[in-house]
């Protein structure tokens, strides 16, 4: 063997003896370990992690807030209502959530009314233990043609916060027109001045509310 020969032999016993002193080790970055773990030569970025699902109460109307009614003397001119309701919660990376509303809006002619356009004002309210956490006012233009009795109409109103403190315990409330405050919230320890631990109060069936004489921003005379 000549003496080039010899040398490599002589390096490649040496290169042999150290891969087998060292075992190999799969290393992040790795494009063979790569391949295998993600299916591709880099690693990918990494994922957030999931966030527990939002508790999220089927949505409520508000105490004597059902409808309301104008009128035009002694007879009913209009009546709004409201219909379907639902609601979405996502829970934030911060630990709140927010909430989006859909309320189906509904006006319904009396025998003093007429066909129009009316604007029909709806409130939606975050609540707990009573007190108002958040609570915006959005309006519906509901359409009742030539002809109709009645006409709908769809309104939403979204980004309706919670608090993170408040997230495991609050209220979704939505009502036609101004909606009250609601009770006042109970005290630091959550009992009333009696010592006894305050009780929601009992949800009642909803009123219809009059309202001032008047009709669709369009309303036919």
């Amino acid at each position: 063997m000549s003496e080039v020969g010899c040398r490599r032999a002589a390096a490649f016993l040496v290169l042999a003896a150290a891969l087998a002193a060292t075992p190999a080790r799969a290393e992040e970055g790795n494009v063979l370990s790569n391949l295998f773990k993600f299916g591709g030569t880099t690693v990918p970025p990494s994922q957030p992690e999931s966030l527990d699902p939002p508790y999220c109460p089927p949505v409520e109307v508000a105490d004597g807030a059902a409808a309301s009614r104008t009128m035009a003397g002694a007879n009913v001119r209009t009546q709004f209502s409201l219909g379907r309701l639902a609601r979405e919660c996502t829970r934030l990376p911060d630990g709140s959530i927010t909430v989006k509303v859909g309320v189906e809006v509904n006006v319904l002619l009396g025998p003093a009314g007429a066909p129009g356009r009316f604007d029909v004002p709806v409130t939606f309210q975050i609540r707990h233990d009573g007190k108002v956490i958040a609570s915006r006012v959005e309006r519906a233009g509901v359409v009742v043609g030539s002809g109709e009795a009645q006409g709908f109409a769809t309104i939403v109103a979204d980004a309706l916060t919670v608090p993170p403190a408040l997230t495991a315990d609050y209220d979704i409330a939505v009502g036609v027109g101004a909606v009250g405050k609601g009770a006042a919230g109970k005290g630091a320890a959550g009992k009333s001045a009696a010592g006894k631990s305050a009780a929601k109060p009992r949800r009642r069936k909803p009123a219809v509310a009059e309202a001032p004489p008047g009709g669709g921003d369009d309303a036919a005379q």
